[in-house]
């Protein structure tokens, strides 16, 4: 999310915060809509930014109808969401982890289907239409943000 943000000229703090939130109540209520109307709750309760509980809670499609994905922001957690999660399984496979990653790779495993199989492919093609974003590219960007922070994800420099 930061690295989309500082793509697109957004608020980098914002996003990072918003991707970083957007499923923080997904252990203790997995299921929908749970997860994420009591997210919401929470962070209304905090006094969080309605825009950053709009965004978390537009994410989940059984909530697409009251928060449309209509702003870049929401747009963009949705494309990034499902990605990022594939990418790290891709990772784990690798020796080199998010070394030398390629988009072709990942479309490789995303086709298939038995490999990180409760990741949704269609989210993932779907996500990059709605930045407008050829596939390769979006998940280009998504590997060279997931790169840039490999450290910090486990995966070390």
């Amino acid at each position: 999310m930061r690295h989309y943000a500082a793509h697109f000229g957004e608020d980098v703090e914002k996003w990072g915060v918003v991707g970083l939130i957007h499923d923080f109540d997904y252990e203790r209520w997995p299921e929908p809509p749970a997860h994420t109307t009591e997210g919401a709750r929470i962070l209304r309760e905090r006094g969080v930014d309605e825009e950053i509980v709009g965004a978390m809670l537009s994410h989940a499609d059984w909530h697409v109808d009251e928060y449309p994905r209509d702003s870049l922001l929401r747009k963009t957690l949705f494309a990034v969401d499902e990605l990022c999660g594939f990418i790290t399984a891709v990772a784990y496979m690798r020796p080199e982890k998010l070394t030398g990653m390629t988009a072709s790779s990942v479309k490789k495993k995303m086709k298939q289907k038995a490999f990180a199989a409760a990741v949704s492919r269609e989210d993932i093609v779907k996500g990059a239409e709605l930045l407008g974003i050829d596939l390769d590219t979006h998940i280009t960007h998504v590997i060279t943000a997931m790169q840039g922070v490999s450290r910090e994800l486990g995966f070390g420099s």
